[in-house]
């Protein structure tokens, strides 16, 4: 709980970074909203690719933390900062260069994408930063330094609160900038979370250091550990992602009342998965660190504790889900067409609540652990693209199905990998230790 709780507060107010976006956004109208909401899908994919990098990063530094072998973890953080500068220049260069390209991938009207393009140029330049800052705070984390990532999102979230009172709405003498007020807000906490980030390693962290030779000259044996962990998962989250943004496409063109609606249970999923990406990832440490200290027996009594954890937790997270849909859906500015596709989707985000949070902690927090990542790949192709992806899409486009029907089928792919992964688990395949002697 040492590990769940400080976790998944720091994934609640991350995410709460971009839920003031759209709760804020969504006082204004709903095309501010939902443009919002579609520039945000490129950050989104951006993020995955980041997760995908983190993963491979925390997998291999909670086995050396359990280990012993602190140099080796500068070694790999500085590989992973390495890679995260690289992507995120790229989508930094994109979004800057192609904006109006990107948003219409999701939707088609006019006035949502020239309000998208407004919001993408000025948060790309919030893509860097974000990239030094996760892969730094993700390393902490695999070596039990929980508290700085705390106290880090927590002040960006603070900062980009009143920020974006200021500049949406016009605040102590400064012009309502409405959707590029937002933009701005954003930008300036991701600035002052690298502020942070660079204060506390260049004057309190002392124990695992930054270490600029290491960003220029790789092991060559480490760097294909991190490249067989980082790979898979990679791919995994970028075609999770991607099909998450497949479903956002879909039901973008469905109309502009869909579009809002699934914007803010767009929200609502990224709170619920506060709890499945705490315990998931603290799952991922506690069990890589008792692998690296070849503890294999203790590794699988606190899995299957992981496991009922975050039955429970699922649980909870979908009573919430339901107390709050209503109250959630009063204080948004929509059309009642609007607030019933967003009562019906609240009420299917409650069970995906529960399915979620069991899956990603076996998948994510367990299986990674020991290095087990090509098997999240395999069952979320199968899953998404081949279940809920591919049924959403025919029930919208070929069908003419209705808007709660699309939905319902777009969010069934958790429900599909449950039986599939139970048996992967219970074999115990998945405990590996990966460690290297490193010179």
């Amino acid at each position: 709980m040492a590990l769940v709780i400080p976790m998944a507060l720091q994934n609640l107010i991350n995410t709460g970074v971009s839920a003031c976006d759209v709760f804020m956004l969504g006082k204004v109208g709903e095309t501010a909203l939902s443009a919002s909401s579609l520039a945000r899908q490129v950050q989104y994919i951006m993020s995955l690719f980041l997760f995908g990098l983190t993963s491979g990063a925390t997998v291999l530094t909670a086995q050396y933390w359990g280990k012993g072998d602190k140099k080796t973890i500068e070694r790999i953080l500085a590989m992973g900062m390495c890679m995260a500068v690289a992507v995120t220049a790229i989508f930094t260069l994109v979004s800057l260069l192609m904006p109006e390209t990107l948003i219409r991938i999701f939707t088609n009207e006019s006035e949502v994408i020239r309000e998208g393009v407004k919001y993408l140029r000025i948060l790309a330049f919030s893509y860097i930063a974000i990239g030094i800052t996760d892969v730094y705070l993700y390393i902490m984390r695999s070596v039990e330094r929980i508290k700085v990532a705390t106290a880090v999102y927590l002040s960006s979230l603070i900062c980009n609160v009143i920020l974006n009172a200021v500049f949406i709405f016009g605040m102590f003498g400064c012009p309502a900038m409405g959707i590029r007020g937002a933009a701005l807000a954003t930008l300036l906490a991701r600035i002052l979370e690298l502020i942070l980030v660079i204060g506390y390693a260049k004057i309190y962290n002392r124990e695992i250091l930054f270490r600029m030779k290491y960003f220029f000259h790789m092991d060559s044996g480490l760097l294909k550990d991190f490249l067989v962990c980082a790979v898979p998962v990679i791919l995994n989250e970028v075609l999770w992602g991607i099909a998450n943004s497949a479903s956002t496409a879909i039901l973008g063109h469905m109309g502009s009342a869909a579009v809002a609606a699934n914007s803010v249970a767009q929200v609502t999923k990224e709170m619920s998965m506060v709890v499945s990406f705490g315990i998931s990832n603290a799952a991922a440490i506690y069990l890589g660190k008792t692998i690296g200290e070849k503890k294999y027996q203790h590794a699988r009594a606190y899995a299957e504790r992981f496991v009922k954890l975050s039955i429970l937790l699922g649980i909870g997270s979908a009573v919430i889900i339901l107390l709050s849909s209503q109250m959630i859906i009063m204080v948004m500015a929509m059309t009642p067409l609007t607030k019933d596709y967003l009562r019906f989707m609240m009420c299917v985000m409650a069970y995906y609540a529960v399915a979620q949070t069991l899956d990603e902690t076996v998948i994510v927090g367990i299986f990674r652990s020991g290095g087990d990542t090509r098997f999240g790949l395999i069952i979320d192709l199968t899953a998404m693209w081949g279940c809920s992806v591919l049924l959403g899409a025919a029930a919208a486009f070929v069908f003419h199905c209705s808007v709660p029907v699309v939905y319902a089928l777009l969010m069934s792919d958790e429900l599909v990998k449950i039986p599939i992964i139970w048996g992967r688990y219970k074999n115990c395949s998945w405990i590996r230790n990966i460690t290297r002697e490193i010179e």
